[in-house]
């Protein structure tokens, strides 16, 4: 007998029995519903999450020579700009101090801009990584939601740095209440409305991408179309501009952040409402449309 067969003797012969033995502790299916979110299993992957959320904090600090500095030097900068323009030459008064005012709203544009920037080009930038290994594609959108949250950290805390002095140099009175609470309630609705935003933009550029070209140009404009260098109180009440802008759901979202650190701004229970509202919808369409693509996206990307 040869060695061949031998060897083709000494094979296990799999059997019924054998195959009923065998465990598998994860198991694959393709999604039945465009509303299914899985996130159960998402949650399964919170581990991941953070390990991206830590390789974007890391791989923007180790590939600058200032590293976290930049968060600090770029809203300085865009403050000093829109002191000279507003309050030097349009002679704009924001009702506190200006420096205060424009840090507010710019530290608040920056983590919606860059988290929907980055969260639009999820299928495109991470495209390698999903033609090899398997996980729950909404985690790399939700780690970047969550990364750019360090960022928003780093510059609210250069925001106190700034109060504090006006509050020690008596230039202004410090305005502590249960108001605070809205901060953390403004940034969630934040966070949700750039994943949902981003998440829609990103099922479009896997086969357009003229949408990342007109993104970077839509973000550039909504600025001066929200109350982020301007309060919405310089507009008279009904008037056609201001109704036009309080259907913007950042509007809401700079007033009430405002009010909470200052007390000042046209906060309302109302339009904080809306803004979760339409924030809610963006996100219902966007799991649709990201969901949808997802199946496909390896071949159009």
């Amino acid at each position: 007998m040869s060695t061949l067969s031998k060897e083709l003797e000494r094979e296990p012969v799999m059997t019924e029995s054998n195959t009923d033995k065998e465990h598998w502790d994860m198991i694959i299916e393709p999604k039945t519903s465009m509303l299914d979110l899985q996130l159960k299993e998402v949650w399964r992957y919170r581990d991941l999450i953070m390990l991206f959320v830590k390789r974007d904090f890391a791989a923007q600090v180790k590939q600058t020579v200032l590293g976290p500095v930049w968060h600090v030097i770029q809203p300085i900068f865009t403050t000093i700009i829109f002191l000279v323009l507003f309050s030097g030459i349009a002679k704009m008064d924001p009702g506190v101090p200006g420096p205060m005012f424009y840090m507010s709203g710019i530290i608040l544009w920056n983590y919606f801009s860059i988290a929907l920037t980055a969260t639009a080009g999820t299928f495109v930038t991470n495209a390698p990584i999903f033609g090899k290994v398997y996980f729950p594609r909404l985690v790399l959108p939700i780690s970047v939601v969550i990364s750019n949250l360090i960022k928003f950290g780093i510059q609210f805390c250069l925001l106190l740095v700034i109060m504090l002095y006006y509050g020690i140099t008596g230039k202004w009175s410090f305005h502590f209440n249960i108001s605070l609470l809205l901060i953390p309630t403004v940034v969630f609705i934040l966070a949700v409305l750039s994943l949902g935003l981003g998440i829609i933009i990103s099922s479009f550029t896997t086969k357009y991408r003229d949408f990342s070209l007109l993104l970077a140009f839509a973000v550039q404009l909504g600025m001066y179309i929200s109350p982020i260098p301007y309060p919405l109180k310089q507009l008279a009440e009904g008037s056609k501009k201001r109704l036009l802008l309080e259907m913007n759901p950042i509007t809401p979202l700079a007033e009430a952040f405002r009010y909470a650190l200052f007390g000042d701004g046209t906060f309302t229970a109302g339009t904080l409402l809306y803004s979760f509202a339409f924030t809610m919808v963006v996100l219902f369409f966007g799991v649709i449309m990201f969901n949808k693509v997802e199946k496909s996206f390896m071949d159009t990307v």
